[in-house]
């Protein structure tokens, strides 16, 4: 609204208000000045800031944390890379056909907040005693990795790099988890130190593991059993029936199976000549071969020498030289060898190396590990493949990227075609799929024995059973998840596991029988020998009778592991070594039976095993230092009050 004067001011013609209108203002006016407007206006600012802050006050309250230890929190971001660093450990180790359910995610996501947990609660203790880890101490530290020195033995700051890049760590990450682990040493020193193994112990420890025992052996092996009566049909037929499990057939499942694949869907996939353009440079990066340099290294902790190096080396001093005043100084001096750009994690070291010409030097470079001054030796120029090969690699990479990427999309349709009532052979026919139906076990053979093709090939078929035998039958047509694509499948019926019929299996049930016959006769015989010499009777004597012969064998010690080849039957030796002289015991063997006699106890020279003895009592007292570390992790643990945000969890193993 304008006054008079704006309104000349724009033109307008003099506004004039109604006298109704003027007393409204002036109330509004000498209302404004009373407490109970500026309470309303005080009210109105805080709904208003309140409504503008939501979130802030919708949050207020709650704890974002994973994990409190002793009131410091373990943030989300920080257990999900230490999730993830653990898992890309694991993968590596299983290698690369290995798989991550969600059971596995979970107990990583679990493992690696305990350990964060673990870790805090040292870190405070540390504080508290005032432990701490001096910058000379990490550098120390580092160098001392065997994994970081190379062929010649020195600390190569390259594989330092690479191991960074490999654990998606940071120097900084890096040198945090040094100082935590010197101090935990520190720490776990004092505690483990305590631990001392008693001499008594130790020596019986040791003349228990260290005592031998020497038998007469007598074995009925399977092979050399006597012959047994052919069987009549009512023995196999009980036999059949008695034992089922040796003579039924496996579950079956009949299945629909279409699958959805990003090789499938290749050729419903165009690459534009623009995009392969556009491509060709990502794509020579891949393929290429790049530029590579063969670089020498000096690494000192000042810069005063770092400077001097770089004087030395760019008036011509060969790398002994060079090598011989780094470690005048403290440092050291190598040859790293051919690297590749992408070879050198650290940035501003890769800048300035690539940056060169050939017998270049760069000025010193500093990092958490001191200064750098490298030189270029020798450069291999990147050598690329013709433009017409590189054409066609680069169209074939874009065309399984964006094939993997309608994959994604044509799966959502393909289940919710599914979801709305289209078979699995209705959905396949709409999406260009070719379907199947099968019968298959779950090690995927069909009712013939023979394996059943499955689609998706070696790569998917352990994940389809999987989806097979995890669906019910009947359930209806679902969507899985599989190696290489997605696979829509339709449990129609599940065939239990049944007894076959005798006829079909006769020939089995026959072979089956004898073998179980030539096993009860081998236990009889072995029985009897036992119970003549627990009689009385000689037992070289009476294993002539039975029809075999008593060998002296051992002396063995106790642990089945270290019984030598030929000696005596491991699965004598828990009863060997209970017996008394003169006692025997029987056993089921490998080979068929055995009985034997106890003939001679040996026991250990303590005193002359005097390795023997360093060894026992070593293992005796890592024993000790492990409990009483385990000990004082969970007293750290239990003053650090710890608590654990379960909803934060599930996301740390959703990551």
């Amino acid at each position: 609204m304008f006054g008079n004067g704006a309104g000349v001011r724009y033109g307008l013609p003099p506004l004039r208000l109604p006298d109704r209108a003027i007393r409204m203002i002036s109330a509004f006016r000498r209302l404004a000045g009373t407490w109970f407007a500026k309470g309303l206006f005080l009210l109105l600012v805080l709904s208003f800031g309140i409504w503008g802050i939501e979130d802030v006050i919708r949050n207020f309250g709650r704890d974002n944390a994973v994990a409190r230890v002793g009131g410091e929190s373990i943030e989300l971001t920080e257990a999900q890379n230490a999730a993830r660093r653990e898992t890309q450990r694991l993968q590596r180790q299983l290698g690369p056909r290995f798989e991550a359910n969600e059971g596995f995610r979970q107990a990583v996501a679990r493992q690696a907040v305990e350990n964060l947990i673990a870790a805090r609660a040292q870190s405070q203790e540390a504080r508290r005693m005032g432990v701490a880890a001096s910058v000379d101490a990490v550098r120390a530290y580092t160098f001392a990795v065997p994994a970081f020195q190379g062929a010649d033995g020195r600390f190569n700051p390259l594989i330092l790099q690479q191991f960074l890049r490999q654990n998606d760590l940071s120097e900084g990450d890096f040198t945090r988890l040094v100082v935590a682990d010197l101090e935990r040493q520190q720490l776990i020193g004092a505690i483990r130190a305590g631990a001392r193994a008693p001499e008594t112990m130790t020596r019986q420890l040791l003349a228990f593991a260290g005592e031998r025992r020497a038998a007469e052996v007598a074995e009925f092996p399977l092979l050399s059993a006597p012959e047994v009566p052919e069987p009549t049909e009512a023995q196999l037929t009980r036999y059949h029936e008695n034992n089922p499990a040796q003579f039924s057939s496996p579950e079956y499942r009949e299945v629909a199976l279409a699958m959805l694949s990003a090789e499938a869907l290749l050729p419903r996939v165009t690459v534009t000549d623009a995009e392969i353009e556009a491509g060709l440079e990502a794509q020579r990066e891949r393929t290429g071969t790049p530029e590579r340099r063969t670089v020498e290294q000096a690494l000192v902790s000042s810069r005063e020498a770092a400077d001097a190096i770089r004087t030395a080396w760019a008036g011509g001093a060969e790398l002994a030289a060079v090598k011989t005043q780094a470690e005048a100084a403290g440092g050291t001096a190598l040859e790293m060898g051919q690297v590749t750009r992408g070879e050198m994690p650290v940035e501003n070291i890769a800048a300035a190396v690539f940056a060169l010409p050939q017998g270049g030097v760069t000025d010193p470079i500093q990092s958490p590990f001191g200064w750098h001054v490298m030189k270029v030796t020798a450069i291999q120029a990147a050598a690329e493949k013709p433009m017409e090969e590189l054409r066609a690699e680069t169209r074939a990479f874009l065309a399984r990227e964006k094939a993997a990427d309608l994959s994604y999309e044509e799966a959502n349709k393909l289940e919710d075609a599914l979801a709305g009532g289209a078979t699995v052979e209705e959905a396949a026919q709409r999406f260009g799929l070719t379907a199947a139906r099968v019968t298959l076990d779950r090690q995927g053979n069909g009712q013939d024995g023979r394996p059943v093709e499955l689609p998706g090939g070696p790569a998917a078929r352990a994940a389809i059973l999987e989806a097979v035998f995890a669906n019910p039958a009947g359930q209806g047509a679902r969507l899985a998840e599989a190696a290489n694509g997605f696979v829509a499948l339709d449990v129609a019926n599940a065939i239990p596991a049944a007894l076959r019929p005798f006829a079909s299996v006769e020939a089995e049930v026959r072979r089956a029988w004898t073998l179980e016959a030539r096993r009860r006769a081998q236990e009889e015989r072995a029985a009897a020998l036992l119970a003549a010499a627990q009689g009385g009777k000689d037992f070289a004597e009476a294993a002539r009778e039975a029809g075999v012969e008593a060998v002296r064998m051992g002396p063995s010690l106790r642990d089945p592991q270290q019984a030598p080849p030929g000696g005596i039957p491991a699965e004598l030796l828990p009863g060997l070594f209970a017996a008394k002289v003169g006692e025997v015991t029987m056993a089921q063997t490998s080979a068929g039976y055995a009985v034997a006699r106890l003939a001679e106890i040996i026991p250990a020279d303590v005193a002359a095993d005097a390795a023997g003895l360093a060894r026992v009592k070593g293992e005796v007292e890592q024993s000790m230092q492990d409990d009483l570390e385990a000990q004082f992790a969970a007293a750290l643990r239990a003053r650090g009050n710890v608590t654990i945000n379960p909803a934060m969890m599930e996301q740390v193993a959703a990551r």
